[in-house]
Protein backbone atom coordinates (compact mmCIF):
# COMPACT_ATOMS: atom_id res chain seq x y z
CA UNK A 1 0.00 0.00 0.00
CA UNK A 2 2.84 2.34 1.09
CA UNK A 3 4.29 1.95 -2.28
CA UNK A 4 1.70 3.01 -4.58
CA UNK A 5 0.80 5.86 -2.46
CA UNK A 6 4.80 7.21 -2.94
CA UNK A 7 3.79 6.21 -6.98
CA UNK A 8 1.08 8.93 -7.34
CA UNK A 9 2.85 11.10 -5.51
CA UNK A 10 5.48 11.24 -8.04
CA UNK A 11 3.12 11.09 -10.87
CA UNK A 12 1.70 14.44 -9.34
CA UNK A 13 4.95 16.17 -8.67
CA UNK A 14 5.77 15.55 -12.17
CA UNK A 15 2.84 16.80 -14.16
CA UNK A 16 2.48 19.46 -12.11
CA UNK A 17 4.62 22.10 -14.21
CA UNK A 18 3.08 20.50 -17.15
CA UNK A 19 -0.43 21.65 -16.25
CA UNK A 20 0.70 25.36 -14.43
CA UNK A 21 2.45 26.27 -18.27
CA UNK A 22 -0.94 25.17 -19.86
CA UNK A 23 -3.54 27.06 -17.57
CA UNK A 24 -5.56 30.36 -19.45
CA UNK A 25 -3.74 32.53 -16.67
CA UNK A 26 0.12 31.81 -18.00
CA UNK A 27 -1.45 31.63 -21.22
CA UNK A 28 -2.28 35.81 -20.52
CA UNK A 29 0.81 36.56 -18.84
CA UNK A 30 -1.31 37.03 -15.55
CA UNK A 31 0.92 36.42 -12.23
CA UNK A 32 -0.10 33.17 -10.63
CA UNK A 33 -0.07 34.81 -7.01
CA UNK A 34 -3.10 37.19 -8.08
CA UNK A 35 -6.61 35.90 -7.30
CA UNK A 36 -8.80 35.18 -9.86
CA UNK A 37 -12.39 36.54 -10.25
CA UNK A 38 -15.31 33.74 -10.06
CA UNK A 39 -16.77 33.07 -13.68
CA UNK A 40 -20.43 32.54 -14.00
CA UNK A 41 -21.36 29.28 -15.47
CA UNK A 42 -21.84 28.96 -19.04
CA UNK A 43 -25.19 28.48 -20.62
CA UNK A 44 -25.84 25.26 -23.21
CA UNK A 45 -25.12 26.26 -26.79
CA UNK A 46 -28.46 27.02 -28.50
CA UNK A 47 -29.71 27.22 -32.41
CA UNK A 48 -29.90 31.02 -33.66
CA UNK A 49 -33.77 30.61 -33.96
CA UNK A 50 -33.92 30.03 -30.46
CA UNK A 51 -31.54 32.89 -29.20
CA UNK A 52 -33.37 35.64 -27.06
CA UNK A 53 -35.10 38.32 -29.25
CA UNK A 54 -34.22 36.75 -32.53
CA UNK A 55 -36.87 33.82 -31.64
CA UNK A 56 -40.16 35.48 -32.82
CA UNK A 57 -38.64 37.14 -35.89
CA UNK A 58 -37.30 33.91 -37.38
CA UNK A 59 -40.85 32.05 -36.46
CA UNK A 60 -42.48 35.21 -38.95
CA UNK A 61 -40.13 34.76 -41.50
CA UNK A 62 -40.89 30.76 -41.59
CA UNK A 63 -44.72 31.71 -41.75
CA UNK A 64 -44.46 34.04 -44.31
CA UNK A 65 -42.45 31.88 -46.58
CA UNK A 66 -45.29 29.29 -45.68
CA UNK A 67 -47.61 31.58 -46.42
CA UNK A 68 -46.06 32.73 -49.99
CA UNK A 69 -45.48 28.80 -50.81
CA UNK A 70 -49.28 28.03 -50.84
CA UNK A 71 -50.40 27.26 -54.71
CA UNK A 72 -53.50 29.69 -53.85
CA UNK A 73 -51.34 32.37 -53.19
CA UNK A 74 -51.43 35.37 -55.81
CA UNK A 75 -48.46 37.18 -56.89
CA UNK A 76 -49.69 40.12 -54.48
CA UNK A 77 -49.46 38.19 -51.39
CA UNK A 78 -46.14 37.13 -52.73
CA UNK A 79 -44.86 40.33 -53.47
CA UNK A 80 -46.06 41.70 -50.26
CA UNK A 81 -44.76 38.60 -48.07
CA UNK A 82 -40.77 38.96 -49.66
CA UNK A 83 -40.98 42.88 -48.77
CA UNK A 84 -42.06 41.63 -45.60
CA UNK A 85 -38.98 39.68 -44.37
CA UNK A 86 -36.95 42.62 -46.36
CA UNK A 87 -38.15 45.33 -43.89
CA UNK A 88 -37.70 43.03 -40.69
CA UNK A 89 -39.35 42.00 -38.04
CA UNK A 90 -42.10 44.62 -37.21
CA UNK A 91 -43.06 44.40 -40.86
CA UNK A 92 -43.35 40.45 -40.91
CA UNK A 93 -45.66 40.92 -37.65
CA UNK A 94 -47.73 43.54 -39.43
CA UNK A 95 -48.05 41.20 -42.58
CA UNK A 96 -49.39 38.45 -40.56
CA UNK A 97 -51.44 39.60 -38.29
CA UNK A 98 -53.22 42.05 -40.76
CA UNK A 99 -52.26 42.49 -44.72
CA UNK A 100 -52.11 38.65 -45.62
CA UNK A 101 -56.01 39.13 -44.76
CA UNK A 102 -56.42 42.09 -46.31
CA UNK A 103 -54.49 40.33 -49.39
CA UNK A 104 -56.27 37.36 -48.96
CA UNK A 105 -59.76 39.10 -49.33
CA UNK A 106 -58.77 40.63 -52.17
CA UNK A 107 -57.55 37.87 -54.01
CA UNK A 108 -61.04 35.74 -53.41
CA UNK A 109 -62.75 38.53 -54.39
CA UNK A 110 -60.96 38.89 -58.00
CA UNK A 111 -61.29 34.58 -58.17
CA UNK A 112 -65.09 34.68 -57.93
CA UNK A 113 -65.22 37.82 -60.64
CA UNK A 114 -63.51 35.52 -62.51
CA UNK A 115 -66.01 32.84 -62.21
CA UNK A 116 -68.18 35.37 -64.06
CA UNK A 117 -66.47 33.78 -67.56
CA UNK A 118 -68.49 31.24 -68.81
CA UNK A 119 -71.30 31.08 -66.09
CA UNK A 120 -74.34 30.52 -66.10
CA UNK A 121 -77.64 32.94 -64.76
CA UNK A 122 -77.76 31.10 -61.64
CA UNK A 123 -74.36 30.93 -60.69
CA UNK A 124 -74.08 34.88 -62.13
CA UNK A 125 -76.50 35.70 -59.33
CA UNK A 126 -74.78 33.92 -56.60
CA UNK A 127 -71.55 35.87 -57.43
CA UNK A 128 -73.10 38.98 -57.11
CA UNK A 129 -75.46 37.96 -53.99
CA UNK A 130 -71.76 37.14 -52.28
CA UNK A 131 -69.83 40.03 -53.20
CA UNK A 132 -72.56 42.85 -52.44
CA UNK A 133 -73.67 40.89 -49.18
CA UNK A 134 -70.11 38.95 -47.82
CA UNK A 135 -67.39 40.89 -49.74
CA UNK A 136 -65.68 41.56 -46.55
CA UNK A 137 -66.31 38.38 -45.12
CA UNK A 138 -62.72 36.01 -45.80
CA UNK A 139 -64.85 32.76 -44.77
CA UNK A 140 -68.02 33.26 -46.52
CA UNK A 141 -65.86 34.05 -49.46
CA UNK A 142 -63.93 31.26 -49.47
CA UNK A 143 -66.77 28.79 -49.16
CA UNK A 144 -68.24 30.52 -52.07
CA UNK A 145 -65.48 29.60 -54.22
CA UNK A 146 -64.68 26.30 -52.76
CA UNK A 147 -68.18 25.09 -52.90
CA UNK A 148 -70.74 26.83 -53.25
CA UNK A 149 -69.97 27.66 -56.84
CA UNK A 150 -70.07 23.95 -58.14
CA UNK A 151 -73.34 23.96 -56.49
CA UNK A 152 -74.66 26.22 -59.04
CA UNK A 153 -72.59 25.57 -61.33
CA UNK A 154 -74.44 22.22 -61.54
CA UNK A 155 -77.55 23.78 -61.46
CA UNK A 156 -76.73 25.85 -64.62
CA UNK A 157 -75.52 22.74 -65.95
CA UNK A 158 -78.82 20.83 -65.68
CA UNK A 159 -80.67 23.57 -67.28
CA UNK A 160 -78.66 23.76 -70.07
CA UNK A 161 -78.95 19.57 -70.34
CA UNK A 162 -82.38 19.83 -70.16
CA UNK A 163 -82.77 22.24 -72.85
CA UNK A 164 -80.86 20.48 -75.31
CA UNK A 165 -83.26 17.80 -74.44
CA UNK A 166 -86.22 20.12 -75.69
CA UNK A 167 -84.45 20.80 -79.04
CA UNK A 168 -82.31 18.01 -79.98
CA UNK A 169 -82.78 14.55 -82.20
CA UNK A 170 -83.44 11.30 -80.35
CA UNK A 171 -80.04 9.95 -79.94
CA UNK A 172 -79.26 13.26 -77.74
CA UNK A 173 -82.34 13.34 -75.45
CA UNK A 174 -81.40 10.00 -74.72
CA UNK A 175 -78.33 10.88 -73.75
CA UNK A 176 -78.81 14.21 -72.27
CA UNK A 177 -81.10 11.92 -69.59
CA UNK A 178 -78.88 9.21 -68.50
CA UNK A 179 -76.26 12.80 -67.86
CA UNK A 180 -79.31 14.10 -65.75
CA UNK A 181 -79.48 11.02 -63.67
CA UNK A 182 -75.82 10.90 -63.06
CA UNK A 183 -73.40 12.76 -60.86
CA UNK A 184 -72.00 16.92 -61.63
CA UNK A 185 -68.92 14.73 -63.08
CA UNK A 186 -71.59 13.49 -65.92
CA UNK A 187 -73.09 16.68 -66.33
CA UNK A 188 -69.94 18.07 -67.23
CA UNK A 189 -68.45 15.87 -69.55
CA UNK A 190 -71.99 15.53 -71.61
CA UNK A 191 -71.89 19.22 -71.77
CA UNK A 192 -68.15 19.65 -72.87
CA UNK A 193 -68.23 16.25 -75.09
CA UNK A 194 -71.11 13.98 -74.86
CA UNK A 195 -73.50 16.32 -76.28
CA UNK A 196 -71.43 17.01 -79.86
CA UNK A 197 -71.10 12.89 -80.12
CA UNK A 198 -75.13 12.47 -79.47
CA UNK A 199 -75.44 15.43 -81.81
CA UNK A 200 -73.07 14.23 -84.76
CA UNK A 201 -75.33 10.98 -85.00
CA UNK A 202 -78.71 12.94 -85.29
CA UNK A 203 -76.76 14.85 -87.64
CA UNK A 204 -76.32 12.07 -89.59
CA UNK A 205 -79.41 11.21 -89.81
CA UNK A 206 -81.05 14.26 -90.37
CA UNK A 207 -78.61 15.01 -93.42
CA UNK A 208 -79.57 11.97 -95.14
CA UNK A 209 -83.27 12.59 -94.76
CA UNK A 210 -82.53 15.95 -96.54
CA UNK A 211 -80.83 14.12 -99.44
CA UNK A 212 -83.96 12.13 -99.67
CA UNK A 213 -86.32 15.26 -100.28
CA UNK A 214 -84.44 17.40 -102.33
CA UNK A 215 -84.20 17.30 -105.86
CA UNK A 216 -81.29 19.12 -106.56
CA UNK A 217 -77.51 17.58 -107.72
CA UNK A 218 -75.18 19.99 -106.19
CA UNK A 219 -76.79 19.88 -102.75
CA UNK A 220 -77.13 16.21 -102.83
CA UNK A 221 -73.43 15.41 -104.39
CA UNK A 222 -72.22 17.68 -101.30
CA UNK A 223 -74.34 15.07 -98.63
CA UNK A 224 -73.03 12.07 -99.92
CA UNK A 225 -69.19 13.02 -99.75
CA UNK A 226 -69.87 13.96 -96.57
CA UNK A 227 -71.22 11.40 -94.99
CA UNK A 228 -69.00 8.86 -97.34
CA UNK A 229 -66.14 10.73 -95.79
CA UNK A 230 -65.21 10.31 -91.74
CA UNK A 231 -66.66 14.30 -91.00
CA UNK A 232 -66.15 15.51 -86.70
CA UNK A 233 -69.03 16.42 -85.07
CA UNK A 234 -68.38 20.20 -85.80
CA UNK A 235 -68.11 19.95 -90.19
CA UNK A 236 -71.28 18.08 -89.50
CA UNK A 237 -73.02 20.77 -87.39
CA UNK A 238 -71.35 23.42 -89.56
CA UNK A 239 -72.77 21.45 -93.03
CA UNK A 240 -76.09 21.73 -91.54
CA UNK A 241 -76.28 25.19 -90.08
CA UNK A 242 -74.54 26.80 -92.89
CA UNK A 243 -73.46 24.59 -96.09
CA UNK A 244 -76.67 23.38 -96.99
CA UNK A 245 -78.31 26.36 -97.60
CA UNK A 246 -75.65 28.07 -99.77
CA UNK A 247 -76.12 24.70 -102.08
CA UNK A 248 -79.61 25.07 -102.10
CA UNK A 249 -79.27 28.16 -103.30
CA UNK A 250 -77.06 27.23 -106.00
CA UNK A 251 -79.38 24.95 -106.73
CA UNK A 252 -82.16 27.35 -106.75
CA UNK A 253 -80.26 29.53 -109.52
CA UNK A 254 -80.24 26.64 -112.02
CA UNK A 255 -84.03 25.68 -111.57
CA UNK A 256 -84.68 29.95 -112.29
CA UNK A 257 -82.81 29.40 -114.91
CA UNK A 258 -84.74 27.04 -116.43
CA UNK A 259 -87.85 27.91 -115.40
CA UNK A 260 -86.90 31.47 -117.47
CA UNK A 261 -85.71 30.14 -120.80
CA UNK A 262 -89.36 28.27 -121.23
CA UNK A 263 -91.60 30.85 -119.36
CA UNK A 264 -93.52 34.02 -120.61
CA UNK A 265 -92.47 37.77 -119.92
CA UNK A 266 -94.18 37.33 -116.83
CA UNK A 267 -92.40 34.75 -115.94
CA UNK A 268 -88.99 36.33 -117.48
CA UNK A 269 -89.38 39.61 -115.10
CA UNK A 270 -90.03 37.54 -111.99
CA UNK A 271 -87.35 34.92 -112.60
CA UNK A 272 -84.60 37.76 -113.05
CA UNK A 273 -85.46 39.82 -110.27
CA UNK A 274 -85.64 36.71 -108.52
CA UNK A 275 -81.88 36.27 -109.53
CA UNK A 276 -80.92 39.57 -108.40
CA UNK A 277 -82.34 39.30 -105.16
CA UNK A 278 -81.72 37.31 -101.87
CA UNK A 279 -81.42 33.82 -100.88
CA UNK A 280 -85.03 34.04 -99.63
CA UNK A 281 -86.04 35.93 -102.90
CA UNK A 282 -85.54 32.86 -105.08
CA UNK A 283 -87.16 30.33 -102.61
CA UNK A 284 -89.68 32.23 -102.74
CA UNK A 285 -90.30 32.89 -106.52
CA UNK A 286 -89.70 28.91 -106.92
CA UNK A 287 -92.40 28.16 -104.42
CA UNK A 288 -95.16 30.88 -105.29
CA UNK A 289 -93.79 33.65 -107.56
CA UNK A 290 -93.28 31.51 -110.76
CA UNK A 291 -97.05 30.29 -110.72
CA UNK A 292 -98.17 33.76 -109.90
CA UNK A 293 -96.16 34.93 -113.04
CA UNK A 294 -97.03 32.09 -115.56
CA UNK A 295 -100.64 32.71 -114.26
CA UNK A 296 -100.60 36.54 -115.51
CA UNK A 297 -98.94 34.78 -118.96
CA UNK A 298 -101.78 33.12 -119.37
CA UNK A 299 -104.43 35.60 -118.50
CA UNK A 300 -102.19 38.25 -121.10
CA UNK A 301 -102.37 35.21 -123.78
CA UNK A 302 -105.99 34.53 -123.26
CA UNK A 303 -106.88 38.45 -123.65
CA UNK A 304 -104.64 38.36 -127.29
CA UNK A 305 -106.61 35.67 -128.79
CA UNK A 306 -109.84 37.52 -127.93
CA UNK A 307 -109.11 40.71 -129.12
CA UNK A 308 -107.49 38.92 -132.23
CA UNK A 309 -110.63 37.34 -132.94
CA UNK A 310 -113.00 40.17 -132.14
CA UNK A 311 -110.85 41.89 -135.32
CA UNK A 312 -111.64 39.03 -137.71
CA UNK A 313 -114.92 39.23 -136.98
CA UNK A 314 -115.05 43.14 -137.91
CA UNK A 315 -112.94 42.79 -140.98
CA UNK A 316 -115.68 40.31 -142.60
CA UNK A 317 -117.36 41.73 -146.17
CA UNK A 318 -121.28 43.01 -145.23
CA UNK A 319 -123.61 41.90 -148.58
CA UNK A 320 -124.55 44.50 -151.10
CA UNK A 321 -128.00 46.36 -150.95
CA UNK A 322 -130.92 44.77 -153.04
CA UNK A 323 -132.47 46.94 -155.76
CA UNK A 324 -136.28 46.71 -156.48
CA UNK A 325 -136.78 44.04 -159.13
CA UNK A 326 -134.02 42.06 -158.51
CA UNK A 327 -136.35 39.19 -157.35
CA UNK A 328 -133.64 38.93 -154.21
CA UNK A 329 -135.26 41.56 -152.06
CA UNK A 330 -136.17 39.91 -148.48
CA UNK A 331 -138.54 41.57 -145.75
CA UNK A 332 -139.87 43.78 -148.05
CA UNK A 333 -142.80 46.18 -147.38
CA UNK A 334 -145.76 47.00 -149.58
CA UNK A 335 -147.76 49.98 -149.03
CA UNK A 336 -151.52 49.67 -149.97
CA UNK A 337 -153.82 52.76 -150.11
CA UNK A 338 -156.27 53.61 -148.04
CA UNK A 339 -159.20 53.07 -149.27
CA UNK A 340 -160.49 53.61 -153.75
CA UNK A 341 -158.17 50.89 -155.64
CA UNK A 342 -156.54 48.50 -154.66
CA UNK A 343 -153.80 48.12 -157.66
CA UNK A 344 -150.92 46.06 -156.10
CA UNK A 345 -147.87 47.64 -154.12
CA UNK A 346 -147.15 51.16 -154.36
CA UNK A 347 -143.42 50.57 -153.87
CA UNK A 348 -140.66 47.85 -152.93
CA UNK A 349 -137.56 48.54 -150.83
CA UNK A 350 -133.80 47.06 -151.49
CA UNK A 351 -132.68 44.21 -149.65
CA UNK A 352 -131.65 45.22 -146.18
CA UNK A 353 -133.96 48.20 -146.22
CA UNK A 354 -134.76 49.06 -142.56
CA UNK A 355 -138.52 50.52 -142.41
CA UNK A 356 -138.83 53.40 -140.57
CA UNK A 357 -141.05 52.95 -137.10
CA UNK A 358 -140.62 56.55 -135.61
CA UNK A 359 -143.13 59.24 -135.45
CA UNK A 360 -141.36 61.56 -138.11
CA UNK A 361 -139.53 59.17 -140.28
CA UNK A 362 -142.87 57.20 -140.32
CA UNK A 363 -145.24 60.21 -141.04
CA UNK A 364 -143.05 60.98 -143.94
CA UNK A 365 -142.80 57.71 -145.67
CA UNK A 366 -147.08 57.81 -145.68
CA UNK A 367 -146.68 61.22 -146.91
CA UNK A 368 -144.44 60.34 -149.83
CA UNK A 369 -146.72 57.36 -150.45
CA UNK A 370 -150.24 59.51 -150.96
CA UNK A 371 -148.35 61.97 -153.30
CA UNK A 372 -147.33 58.88 -155.56
CA UNK A 373 -150.75 57.80 -155.55
CA UNK A 374 -152.37 61.13 -156.69
CA UNK A 375 -150.25 61.57 -159.34
CA UNK A 376 -150.81 58.15 -160.76
CA UNK A 377 -154.48 58.80 -160.64
CA UNK A 378 -154.15 61.85 -162.51
CA UNK A 379 -152.33 60.44 -165.56
CA UNK A 380 -154.91 58.03 -165.56
CA UNK A 381 -158.28 60.59 -165.89
CA UNK A 382 -156.21 62.16 -168.52
CA UNK A 383 -155.80 59.46 -170.75
CA UNK A 384 -159.52 58.58 -170.71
Amino acid sequence: MKLSRIAVAVTVSALAPAVFLSSPAFATGEETGAPASPTAPTAPDRPAAEQPGDSQAEQDRKTILAIIADPMASEHMKEAGRKAIADGPAAMRKFIETDQHKIRIDDYRILILRLLNGAGPGLKEGINAVLSNDGSNIEKLRHFYEVTQHELRDQDNRVDIARLIGTGGPVLREEGKKALQGTPADRIEFLKTGRYLAQAEDDRVELARIDQGWDGPILSEAIGKLLNGSPTPAELRHFLEVTQYELRDQDNRVSIAKIIDAGGPEVVKAGRTALAGTAADRTEFLKTGQHEARAKDKKAQEEKEKEKGQKGEQQKPTPAPSTPGSGSSSGNTAVTPQGGNNSGPLATTGAGDTAWIAGGAGTALVAGAGLLLAARMRRAGSGR
